[in-house]
């Protein structure tokens, strides 16, 4: 086996990779030789089949064994050999007539390409300075919170017969829904209780339904959105088969003692506190939004060092794909963006140039610091991630459960989180008070 360096870049390398055929046959004569004990054949005694008829008869498809072992061997030696770090799998082509290797009329020879991780030193974090929003919570939000969880609380009595479904009503329906005629896992459902507007089936589903009444059937068209959990199904467009089965109108939302005491609580004093304990999570969520933004703004700052070609193009596909089915959903294009498509190819490129670099950076912190996600905590994520598809619990968690890139996907934002965690502690934080709009501003939009 023969391997020459052909590129050598700041961040990649390429090599030439040769095994000669003689060294190939030499693999399959040894590979058959291994096999003639397990191998029985007509006119021969078990073990007693001369190699060279086993080669006749099996030689091809061992060959095809032993190239793919060789790409491997010779793939893993160029790496090991110049004591790489891949930033990515290295790619790996074929060079020549790969039907005249497996026939053994060729050598075997390959390129292989590899991106090299960036060798650079994080900053000090310990110097970042950043401003943390905070708000304060006031009876306002907490009486806003008590009249909703009323709403949500009221009874339901069946609409007057031939009366219309108004958003708030609660319906009894069956679904059944497909893509292109075709019925898909997950998308059925029998005796199902949706009240319209309460944002539980995907948007455009539940308003489709206002105006419907008890008997009607309704073709519900809605397009998945781009991050749905189940990927064969995200950013397609389906149709629901929807029977409505029964309309109820909702009842006087009341906000008393009696209301607290239906949730297991002593009295409406205690409910409140209850409720202003929630606001205070929502609002300390809200704060770690900013504070993260500010934090990952600052890193971005801090570092500039060269980035893994490949690893920028893979970011920059994702983004820019999710980008164009945007577009295609709205029926815009670039123009209407007010931008040329070239340009706003840059602009996301650039993005994903600082999801790379912000990925490293945060990849090395929490390495360098012992940063580790527990197989408990993605567990926990995945159950959050369920209650986000009422009725289609089992599917999500199957669906995890069977994808280990899914997990990943779980596992990488819940890192990234605790290393802005790990980082705040460290970093010069300062409290900025702010009204609660700003607050819950989206912090992209800084």
């Amino acid at each position: 086996m023969q391997i020459t360096q052909t590129v050598s870049e700041d961040l990649r390398r390429q090599f030439t990779v040769t095994v000669p055929a003689a060294e190939l046959d030499s693999r399959v004569t040894k590979r058959l030789e291994e096999m003639k004990g397990q191998v029985n054949l007509k006119g021969f005694r078990p073990g007693k089949a001369p190699v060279s008829f086993l080669k006749k008869q099996f030689g091809k498809s061992v060959m095809g064994e032993i190239v793919e072992q060789a790409v491997s061997e010779g793939s893993q030696k160029a790496i090991a050999d110049n004591a790489l770090k891949p930033a990515i799998q290295p790619r790996i082509e074929p060079v020549g007539d790969i039907n005249a290797v497996v026939d053994g009329k060729a050598d075997l020879s390959f390129t292989v390409t590899v991106d090299l991780m960036p060798d650079f030193t994080p900053g000090d974090v310990s110097k970042i300075a950043v401003e943390k929003l905070v708000s304060d919570i006031d009876d306002v939000a907490v009486d806003e919170q008590l009249t909703r969880l009323a709403e949500n609380m009221r009874a339901f009595t069946p609409r007057a017969e031939g009366e219309a479904a108004q958003s708030g009503d609660q319906t009894v329906i069956d679904f059944l829904g497909s893509i292109d005629g075709v019925p898909f896992e997950g998308g059925a459902g029998n005796d199902f209780n949706l009240t319209l507007g309460s944002g539980q089936f995907i948007p455009g589903f539940e308003d489709q339904l206002v105006g419907a009444k008890a008997g009607d059937k309704v073709d519900v068209k809605v397009a998945f959105p781009a991050e749905y959990h189940a990927p064969e199904l995200a950013g397609k467009d389906a149709v629901f088969a929807v029977t409505v089965k029964d309309v109820k109108a909702p009842g006087e939302a009341v906000v008393s003692d009696e209301t607290a005491k239906n949730l297991g609580l002593p009295d409406l004093a205690t409910l409140r506190e209850r409720i202003r304990d929630q606001i205070k999570g929502e609002y300390g969520q809200a704060s770690r939004m900013h504070l993260k933004r500010r934090i990952l703004d600052a890193l971005d700052k801090m570092h500039d060092f060269g980035l893994p070609p490949a690893m920028v193009e893979a970011e920059f596909n994702a983004i820019w794909a999710q980008v164009e089915a945007e577009l295609a959903r709205e029926g815009k294009t670039a123009a209407d963006e007010g931008k040329t498509e070239d340009e706003l190819r840059d602009e996301y490129r650039k993005i994903a140039e600082r999801r790379v670099r912000l990925g490293l950076v945060l990849g090395k912190l929490g390495e360098q610091n012992g940063i580790q996600i527990s197989a408990d905590e993605v567990n926990r994520a995945i159950m959050s991630r369920a209650r986000q598809f009422p009725g289609q619990e089992q599917q999500v968690f199957q669906y995890y459960a069977n994808n280990p890139n899914a997990q990943a996907e779980i596992r990488a934002p819940l890192f990234e989180d605790k290393v802005v965690d790990f980082i705040a502690e460290l970093a010069q934080v300062t409290e900025k008070k702010v009204d609660k709009d700003t607050l819950f501003a989206d912090p992209e939009d800084e």
